[in-house]
């Protein structure tokens, strides 16, 4: 495979986790902007340490970043991470496309899941230090989830191997590091809002325990959730649209 301009590529036909690799090549002194494959993982993993089925035909992959930024404006990277692989598949599938965003880390079409992305960062006196991305994406296949709808790429109408994706994801994170640099995110928040749920949209949190409808993002990438006359800031949760 060809690099992008400043990335490494470390590919692999299975792999327990892509993200715990390249958790353990950060801990050896692995620079800023590696990307390892896995053609299939035997212990792939979503938030809160859920299980991700992971058969092979689908894309996993994780990014090592380096980007030096203060812990609390870590947020922004689920934003540019989640924008990174619509943009990136948006092109694969027939127009218009069905695809959206669902805050934090989840990519939608039609209402179905079709992606999902795990962030990890360690933090060293306040900054991130490290910060490892993770990518699942139903090319082929759409795996049960419990309690949730699943789709692919396939059955979508588009067509796309892991090779197609992931220099076209590399350019993304490329572009929208570079927009956060130049005007704090405030681009980066407009483009993501532009694809994800709507404000008014109803939401639920974590399971019932907050319901309310979606306000926007605030200046970290953190949710506000409008409660009656109240604006609650969320940092981090699981998000169903009602």
């Amino acid at each position: 495979m060809t690099a992008e301009p400043g990335w490494r590529f470390a590919c692999h036909e299975t792999l327990a986790s892509t993200s715990d690799l390249c958790a353990e090549r950060a801990r050896n002194g692995e620079p800023d902007r590696l990307f390892v494959t896995a053609t299939r993982q035997t212990a792939g993993r979503g938030r809160a340490g859920r299980v991700w089925s992971s058969p092979s035909g689908n894309f996993y992959a994780s990014a090592l970043l380096r980007p030096a930024i203060p812990a609390a404006e870590g947020g922004m990277f689920a934003l540019i991470a989640g924008l990174s692989l619509l943009e990136s598949l948006d092109p694969m599938l027939p127009h218009p496309s069905p695809l959206s965003l669902k805050w934090p880390n989840d990519l939608m079409a039609n209402g179905a899941k079709l992606a999902g992305i795990l962030l990890d960062a360690t933090v060293e006196q306040g900054m991130i230090a490290t910060l490892i991305i993770g990518f699942g994406v139903n090319l082929a296949h759409a795996p049960e989830i419990e309690g949730r709808a699943t789709t692919s790429l396939a059955a979508l109408g588009g067509r796309a191997t892991p090779a197609d994706l992931l220099p076209t994801l590399c350019a993304r994170l490329d572009h929208w590091q570079a927009s956060l640099a130049a005007d704090h995110g405030a681009t980066l928040r407009a483009a993501w809002q532009s694809r994800a749920h709507p404000q008014g949209a109803a939401l639920t949190i974590d399971g019932g325990r907050r319901t309310g409808t979606f306000a926007g993002i605030d200046a970290a990438g953190s949710l506000l959730l409008r409660q009656g006359d109240t604006i609650t800031t969320i940092r981090s949760g699981d998000v169903a649209l009602l």
